[in-house]
């Protein structure tokens, strides 16, 4: 029988670290995609040194047009299936949509919106055979409109509608769909989307192990949503009492204050 590994991008550090080792702890076994292969290998030997199986390591930079081709392409070669993927690979950038480069967040949304789709579509009729699920990172931005990060709210929006319907979709199928949606995180986000952490984040901040264990047990359970911690349940249910025209002026106050 052709091995079953659970996919995982955006591997290298934080959430998608995380999530590794959770899956990995779980008897998975895994494949780790990020840009940098000194990450991954270090992951991988860690997973092995830990008792997991091992990881297969792909190294390709989810922007370029044939980073889901080689991805697969990689799977075939190593004769095996995708039985779970989890697409946490994203990054954001801080700062006026006008003023800031257009190539790179036409780049951000080659990575947050058109591989989490390809990845997500791409493999699942393996998945359906499986019987596995998939596992989308979006965030708490999902819900808001996002002045000051206009471009990545707007994706990570996309993310969780696109997570939504799937769940619906595919559930029917025995699929499992989840999207988890946590509020700041400490990793390497903030320092490549260009800005330093609020009180609102200290406040709300959760760490990558515990969102990723939360991530784990929610996609297994087949829960549609997971918002890790109590501050960000509270966020969408706070957000049904206030017009999206308050909301979207109340971020643009908070946000751009920092640009």
């Amino acid at each position: 029988m052709t091995e079953r590994v659970t996919l995982i991008t955006g591997a290298s550090a934080g959430i998608g670290a995380e999530l590794a080792r959770v899956f990995a702890a779980h008897a998975h076994r895994v494949v780790l995609v990020a840009r940098r292969t000194d990450r991954l290998q270090a992951l991988a030997d860690e997973i092995v040194a830990a008792g997991g199986a091992v990881p297969i390591i792909i190294p390709c930079d989810l922007e370029q047009r044939d980073a889901c081709e080689q991805i697969a392409a990689t799977l075939v070669a190593a004769d095996v299936e995708v039985e779970f993927v989890v697409n946490n690979a994203g990054f954001g950038m801080f700062g006026c949509a006008i003023e800031m480069d257009r190539a790179q967040q036409l780049g951000l949304l080659d990575v947050n919106v058109r591989a989490v789709t390809d990845l997500s579509l791409r493999f699942s009729d393996s998945l359906i055979r499986t019987q596995g699920g998939i596992l989308n990172v979006s965030s708490i931005a999902g819900f808001l409109p996002g002045p000051g990060m206009a471009v990545y709210y707007a994706s990570k929006a996309y993310v969780l509608s696109f997570t939504e319907a799937l769940h619906e979709e595919l559930g029917p199928k025995g699929v499992r769909v989840t999207a988890l949606c946590p509020g700041p995180v400490p990793s390497e986000f903030q320092k490549r989307a260009g800005f330093e952490p609020g009180l609102d984040s200290a406040i709300l901040q959760m760490s990558p192990a515990a969102v990723a264990r939360l991530g784990y047990r929610g996609l297994m359970a087949n829960k549609r949503v997971v918002l890790p911690g109590l501050g960000i349940k509270i966020v969408p249910f706070l957000l049904r009492f206030f017009p999206r025209g308050f909301i979207a002026g109340a971020v643009a106050r908070l946000q751009l204050r920092r640009v």
